[in-house]
């Protein structure tokens, strides 16, 4: 019988098919399965092998000793942010983004700064070592004793990895790299998986940092097997639009720090520089109050941010249109619903349009409540009283629920000047804030008579 000239893997598990599907057989996802050329079956289950298969012998958990890993900083407040403290022993951090966001200029500049306390290598798999010595010259950065290996062969690079045994190690990027043992091209769904395999093994096995860049397909997320995303110790997102200065770093998973921490940036001429202060990024300046505006006070992570809030509403021409720029945009149709049941305020016949200032996107309920204040504001033409603050979740009864580390909150917003704040009830301070009136509601129609009183 004639062998099978391509296979289909899905991308989201790894299962294979021999003729494509829309359906994977094995994780039931849809359009997942992509061509693939077949792989030789011997060996296949020593290569994927489990990562641990040296460390056999059984333990009691009562019987483990745990040690806090040391943390090697990266010179780099707001990197070291959003990864729990710096750089871990044996961590492995894939980070992807769009193209030309600005993944290569960061790590060039944190390995930099970290090769004076540590052993570095800079494996580059896209570009030659002509252009890292351009970038890094026009960076003005001090790289001259960096090492750098432009290679795209694993086999190549393991073999420099065990002779020269660096400490930190920045693998750009993983959709390049390819293994002699597998006969797919690089960027394929079995080499990823078998690259980013073999590289967390020796990270875990030598105790390497490990940094991985990853490509994005054109829905934003990681290309590649989701399966990589499982492998790696922590997962960082660039966010932010190539045409502006500013760049966000998210973290959506870290095994040694909290997730949704956000690492805020500013392009230079001289690279990415950390912003102290993010929070005057996402307020715009308004020489007066003006209708539709309401200051939020988000929380990313452990970091407390403000953000502005605008709504328009306006006579619509035909079908009311519903459009949200960094919010949810089923929240938005949910938040009108209650406001006419509770509050009686009638949207149906208008446009409503929601932006968040600065392309920040806000995916938490607690920005149910300035989103309503700022579009009752603009259906009024009333501007909100100037230095003012909400946060809150509101309910499909028209209750206002507490939104987590409200104390934080508050503290940042009396911090940045302003001067009262509309909470809910629970998340009212049990000591007063200096220089901060705060008015707690229960309920959304309460609310807009708190706004009367001010």
């Amino acid at each position: 019988m004639a062998r099978a000239k391509s296979v289909y893997i899905c991308t989201e598990c790894g299962a294979q098919s021999p003729k494509w599907q829309g359906q994977c057989p094995g994780c039931g996802q849809w359009n997942t399965l992509v061509e693939s050329a077949p792989e030789p079956a011997a060996g296949a289950g020593t290569r994927f092998a489990s990562l641990a298969a040296g460390a056999a012998r059984l333990q009691k958990l009562s019987e483990i000793d745990p040690r806090e890993s040391p943390r090697a900083p990266t010179g780099i407040d707001e990197l070291d942010r959003v990864l729990g403290g710096g750089l871990v022993p044996g961590m492995v951090v894939l980070i992807g983004g769009d193209p030309g966001i600005g993944k290569s200029t960061l790590l060039l500049q944190a390995l930099v700064r970290v090769q004076p306390a540590q052993r570095t290598l800079y494996v580059s798999g896209e570009e030659s070592a002509e252009q890292i010595a351009l970038r890094a010259r026009r960076l003005q950065l001090e790289a001259g004793d960096l090492p750098l290996l432009p290679e795209i062969s694993l086999e190549k690079i393991l073999a420099t990895l065990g002779e020269l045994k660096p400490e930190v190690v920045v693998i750009d990027s993983i959709q390049t790299l390819y293994s002699e043992a597998l006969q797919s091209a690089p960027g394929s769904v079995a080499q990823v998986r078998e690259c980013a395999a073999q590289l967390t093994r020796h990270a875990k096995a030598t105790g390497t940092c490990m940094i991985l860049v990853g490509h994005v397909t054109k829905d934003g997320a990681l290309a590649g097997p989701r399966v990589l995303e499982h492998i790696v110790d922590t997962v960082l997102y660039f966010e932010g639009d190539t045409h502006s200065s500013y760049r966000l770093v998210r973290a959506f998973k870290n095994r040694f720090g909290a997730v949704n921490e956000l690492g805020v940036f500013a392009m230079t001429e001289r690279g990415l520089r950390g912003v102290s202060n993010p929070s005057a990024l996402f307020l715009s300046q308004h020489a007066q109050p003006v209708p539709g505006s309401c200051v939020l006070v988000t929380q990313e992570g452990t970091r407390p941010l403000l953000v502005e809030v605008q709504s328009l509403v306006d006579s619509a021409f035909g079908n009311p249109r519903r459009l949200s720029v960094g919010l949810e945009q089923n929240r938005l149709a949910m938040l009108l619903a209650v406001l006419h049941r509770h509050a009686g305020i009638q949207c149906a016949d208008q446009d409503v349009f929601i932006n968040a200032v600065g392309g920040v996107k806000i995916t938490e309920p607690a920005a149910d409540l300035a989103v309503s204040l700022s579009i009752v504001s603009s259906l009024t033409g009333r501007a909100l009283p100037p230095k003012l603050v909400a946060f809150g979740e509101i309910g499909l009864a028209g209750e206002i629920r507490p939104a987590p580390r409200g104390q934080e909150r508050l503290r940042e917003a009396a911090k940045l000047g302003f001067e009262v704040a509309l909470i809910p009830a629970a998340n009212a301070p049990k000591q007063p804030i200096e220089g901060m009136k705060v008015i707690p509601l229960e309920r959304i129609e309460t609310a807009f008579s708190a706004l009367r009183e001010i």
